[in-house]
């Protein structure tokens, strides 16, 4: 059984507005977080067609837009809206005494559920 996943603070709520990302440092990824008005999302902030940062994109009914070439992608599970075997990874998100916590699993690993 995989130990479970290990959550950093990356920010505190109404450190992102509604509709925006912001990008942090997450056990030497990139992730991208975002705030939809009710809960926050977490995903890998380079767009897998040309390394954009997800992040600077609008968000919009739990799908972020790449800021370079309108790519989009769903934030709950990563996937790209015109081909969903494309994907982004996603990682949990939590909030815990104000803080907005991140967990990344390894690639390698088995994948978490947030809790």
């Amino acid at each position: 059984m995989a130990p479970p996943p290990s959550f950093t603070a990356v920010a505190r709520e109404g450190d992102i507005p509604v509709g925006e990302g912001r990008c942090y440092e997450v056990a030497g990824r990139l992730v991208a977080v975002f705030f939809d008005g009710a809960a926050y999302s977490a995903i890998d902030d380079l767009c897998p067609h040309m390394g954009a940062s997800l992040s600077s994109g609008p968000c919009r009914d739990g799908v972020v837009t790449c800021p370079w070439h309108a790519w989009r992608f769903r934030l709950d599970d990563g996937a790209w809206c015109d081909d969903p075997r494309l994907r982004a990874d996603v990682f949990p998100v939590r909030v815990v005494d104000g803080a907005i916590e991140v967990a990344v699993v390894p690639r390698d690993g088995p994948a978490a559920d947030a809790t």
